[in-house]
């Protein structure tokens, strides 16, 4: 089984690498697959890679379900 989290752009740089935010924590990963994105947009992180894009309302709401499952 795959997961792949949605996370907030909160810089870019180097040539399509960037950092997002993981509630509260930042890590390094991969835009390579993602052209497109900019900060402050979502993406679905997977093994260190930006495999999409998603809408603000989309990832809240997926946010909002996974901190429902956390004890």
């Amino acid at each position: 089984m795959c997961l792949a989290l949605p996370a907030q752009v909160v810089t870019l740089w180097g040539v399509g690498m960037g950092t997002v935010d993981l509630g509260g924590v930042r890590k390094k990963i991969s835009m390579a697959l993602v052209p497109e994105v900019r900060i402050g947009d979502y993406v679905i992180v997977h093994v260190g890679y930006a495999i999409g894009v998603l809408d603000t309302e989309e990832a809240e709401a997926t946010l909002k379900l996974f901190g429902e499952l956390a004890p």
